[in-house]
């Protein structure tokens, strides 16, 4: 079976070429093109939308950064609606927003922030769904990427 593959800010930002954030936008793209060919499933947590949006109007001259936002625009609207190699997930709830305000004071003690525990939820929530597959997070950061479900038979 395939694996699934949440997405991180810190690859979102290389696969949109993100004004003054993105380092390594080629090497991303091959990887994500890997991904695709091996026909990984792969998501797009909202925290990595909504951070990816504000490095974006952030970022760069008014120029790069419209192109950037209309270019960000475009891919989100395509995972929304099913017409990307991504999927957009977790729109969060009340209660959910409850619980994880109660654990980060915790996390914010290893600094992380908000955005990085709603993913490892996302995380902690896909490996439930799919015990049978590798499930992991696909970021640049070293916290995160240890984050990777090897499949259970």
């Amino acid at each position: 079976m395939t694996a699934v593959c949440l997405i991180d800010t810190s690859i979102f930002v290389e696969i949109l070429n993100v004004p003054m954030k993105a380092q390594r936008h080629l090497q991303t793209l091959q990887q994500l093109e890997q991904r695709i060919h091996g026909r990984e499933s792969l998501f797009l947590p909202m925290a990595t939308i909504l951070e990816t949006g504000n490095h974006i109007g952030q970022n760069g001259d008014g120029v790069m950064r419209r192109n950037c936002a209309e270019n960000f625009v475009q891919q989100v609207k395509a995972a929304l609606a099913g017409r990307s190699p991504f999927k957009a997930i977790s729109f969060l709830q009340e209660d959910e927003m409850h619980a994880w305000l109660l654990e980060f004071p915790e996390h914010a003690m290893r600094g992380s922030g908000l955005g990085d525990l709603s993913i490892i939820h996302d995380w902690q929530r896909l490996c439930s769904l799919n015990p049978a597959r590798r499930v992991y997070i696909w970021s640049a950061d070293n916290h995160l990427n240890a984050f990777d479900q090897a499949p259970r038979l």
